[in-house]
């Protein structure tokens, strides 16, 4: 693995704090629909940027009920537009792209972002662009590693010899543009299983937790056992990130009625394809208790829980999936103005009182 600074992702002493979304659009059947969503995330990025928000990742998708199905275009504009903030994905679906394209979209990201793209590359938790770019599911779990494999070559930026079955072999090719860090920060995230913890170690990648169910505190076992497969790698260590939804408003009261409509239309929409039952109001105020996934409420009350869930797993980083089904983007914008002013110091403060 080549030298590179990875403090600049975050450390346990100093985490970054960063936003997701995955461009959630209104399922109303407005034609404009997308087009307003994507304009409204570039707008809340650069109110992220300007109230002092580390990271921006974009989730890729594509389905009708979220906009991004491109995240390095979008990222780009916000480029333009920001002057700090780091640029990223949340996720990047490896399994059904080219990481020779994925390695070249987002080094030149980072060219004209003076250095702040990164990806977090994922299978995603949805199937659609397999259909869509003639995959078959079967070949799901062998898609992920194989492009896996050639993207961490890819990331020494030297020439490359690769052989899989996913797509022909390469001999001695280099693949430009390179960066100026010379190499890409690649988060590999994870939604709970041992075996995906550890490749994230064996490639020498940062890891981003998805803790969208159950407790922080239940992943305390997987954010042990990535530091110990490092260890025995004699790798460094390495930052580990988190990933969950919530929304910030004035009072715990107005963040958690603004916030539960949207999230029950949401799961019980997604469950509806997957077999869950509806989405109940006690499911809701389960995962929002002190030690839920779910990250809502004043700005106080989510700052204690992000300062707790980052002394539980040793965090480098937390992300915030703050846009949640048809939330208003008025809201949204709210939601981002208080965790950048308000969540933000407050987590690092906390921090910094038990070090």
């Amino acid at each position: 693995m080549p030298d590179f600074d990875f403090s600049v992702l975050g450390t346990r002493e100093h985490p970054t704090l960063g936003l997701d979304t995955f461009g959630d659009a209104p399922l109303d059947g407005a034609p404009a629909n997308h087009a307003e969503t994507l304009r409204q995330t570039v707008a809340e990025a650069v109110l992220a940027d300007r109230v002092g928000v580390d990271y921006i990742g974009l989730g890729e998708h594509h389905r009708p009920d979220y906009a991004i199905s491109a995240p390095d275009v979008v990222l780009a504009a916000i480029a333009g537009q920001t002057e700090r903030i780091r640029l990223g994905t949340g996720v990047t679906v490896l399994s059904s792209d080219d990481p020779i394209r994925v390695y070249q979209r987002f080094a030149t990201l980072d060219a004209v972002s003076n250095g702040r793209a990164e990806v977090q590359l994922g299978r995603g938790s949805f199937i659609e662009s397999f259909g869509l770019f003639g995959l078959e599911l079967s070949d799901y779990d062998r898609l992920f590693a194989e492009k896996l494999d050639l993207f961490a070559a890819l990331q020494d930026e030297g020439p490359v010899t690769w052989e899989g079955t996913v797509r022909p072999p390469l001999v001695d090719q280099r693949v430009y543009p390179t960066t100026a860090a010379g190499r890409l920060p690649a988060w590999i995230g994870v939604g709970g299983t041992p075996q995906s913890v550890v490749r994230a170690a064996q490639y020498g990648m940062p890891l981003m937790l998805a803790v969208i169910g159950g407790s922080p505190a239940g992943f305390v076992q997987l954010a042990d056992l990535y530091r110990e497969a490092l260890g025995r790698m004699e790798l460094p260590e390495l930052p580990i990130g988190m990933h969950s939804p919530g929304h910030v408003a004035a009072t715990d009261e107005q963040a958690r009625e603004q916030l539960y409509p949207n999230q029950a239309e949401l799961y019980t929409r997604i469950g509806r394809e997957r077999g869950w039952p509806p989405y109940s109001r006690i499911q809701f105020e389960q995962a929002a208790s002190r030690e839920g996934a779910l990250f809502v409420g004043s700005p106080e009350t989510v700052a204690q829980k992000i300062a707790w869930a980052a002394r539980t797993l040793g965090l480098s980083r937390f992300q915030l999936k703050y846009s949640v089904g048809s939330l208003p983007h008025d809201q949204r914008l709210e939601s981002v103005r208080l965790y950048g002013e308000e969540v933000i110091p407050r987590v690092r403060e906390l921090l910094r009182a038990d070090s």
